[in-house]
C-alpha cells in the first residue's frame, strides 16, 4: 500500500492517529501496590429491584449466573498513572450465598470512609450518617483513596484491581488526600474525566435507594460534607 496518497492533516485530524495513547497491555500495568486517590463512575445495568431498594438503573445482573452488582470504573486522579483505567465489579447480590454480597457491602463502607474522612471505628451519630447514601448514584463519582493490586481475570491474564481501600486509619491516607486537595486548587487535576457513563438519574442519587448492597436510606435533605483532611489536627474520634 502507498502511504504517500493518504491525506496529510494537522495532529489529531481524524485520519492521524501518531498521536493516540498506545495500547495498554501487561506490559505496562500499573505496579502492584500503587497507592493513589481514585474515581468511580458506575456503568448502568438497567437492573432494578424495588424489594431490596435498587433502582435508578445502576444495577447490572448477569444471565449466566443471575449475580447482580454495580459495574465499575475507577479513573487514577494523580500522580504518574494519572488518567489510567481499573475495572472492577461490587458485588451486590450472589445466588450461591450472602458472602459476595457482604463483600460488596464491606467495599462500599470503606469507600464512605475513605471520601468522607471516617475512621471506621468511628460510630458516632455523624460517623452513622455518613455511611448511609439515599442511592447508588451518591456512589457515581465519589472519589477515594485505594491500593492497587495485580490478579488474573477468569482468562489467566494479568490486570489492574483495586485490592484496597485506604481508610483514614491508614498511616498513608492523610497524605495521599491532601496531595489530591493540593493539586485540585492548583489546577493539577482538571476533573475532565466526568463519570465515564453519565449518572442515570443525575448526581447525587435521586433515581434510587440504598438497600442491600449500599446502606440504609437517609432522608434527601442536603448530602454530608466530608470532614476536612489536616495532619496535623487529630479528627473526632482520636480527640
Amino acid at each position: 500500500m502507498n502511504y504517500d496518497n493518504f491525506p496529510a492533516g494537522a495532529p489529531a485530524a481524524w485520519n492521524d492517529f501518531n498521536d493516540a495513547d498506545a495500547q495498554q497491555g501487561e506490559y505496562n500495568l500499573i505496579p502492584k501496590g500503587t497507592q493513589a486517590m481514585v474515581r468511580m463512575a458506575i456503568k448502568p445495568g438497567g437492573h432494578d429491584d424495588l424489594s431490596r431498594g435498587w433502582s435508578g438503573g445502576y444495577a447490572t445482573a448477569s444471565d449466566e449466573t443471575g449475580a447482580v452488582f454495580l459495574a465499575c470504573e475507577f479513573v487514577v486522579l494523580g500522580g504518574p498513572f494519572a488518567r489510567r483505567k481499573v475495572w472492577s465489579n461490587v458485588g451486590l447480590h450472589s445466588n450461591k450465598g450472602p458472602t459476595w454480597g457482604q463483600m460488596g457491602r464491606s467495599f462500599i463502607r470503606a469507600v464512605l470512609n475513605s471520601a468522607r474522612n471516617i475512621h471506621p471505628e468511628d460510630n458516632s451519630p455523624e460517623a452513622q450518617r455518613a455511611r448511609q447514601i439515599r442511592g447508588f448514584g451518591d456512589l457515581d463519582g465519589i472519589e477515594f483513596a485505594a491500593r492497587i493490586g495485580v490478579e488474573k481475570d477468569g482468562k489467566g491474564e494479568l490486570r489492574n484491581v483495586i485490592r484496597m481501600v485506604i481508610e483514614p486509619d491508614h498511616r498513608d491516607y492523610a497524605d495521599l488526600a491532601q496531595h489530591h486537595h493540593a493539586d485540585d486548587s492548583a489546577g493539577g487535576d482538571d476533573h475532565d474525566y466526568g463519570h465515564a457513563y453519565g449518572n442515570v438519574s443525575g448526581r447525587g442519587g435521586q433515581g434510587g435507594h440504598g438497600g442491600q448492597g449500599g446502606a440504609a436510606p437517609v432522608a434527601a435533605s442536603a448530602p454530608y460534607t466530608p470532614r476536612p483532611v489536616s495532619a496535623g489536627t487529630p479528627p473526632a474520634w482520636a480527640q
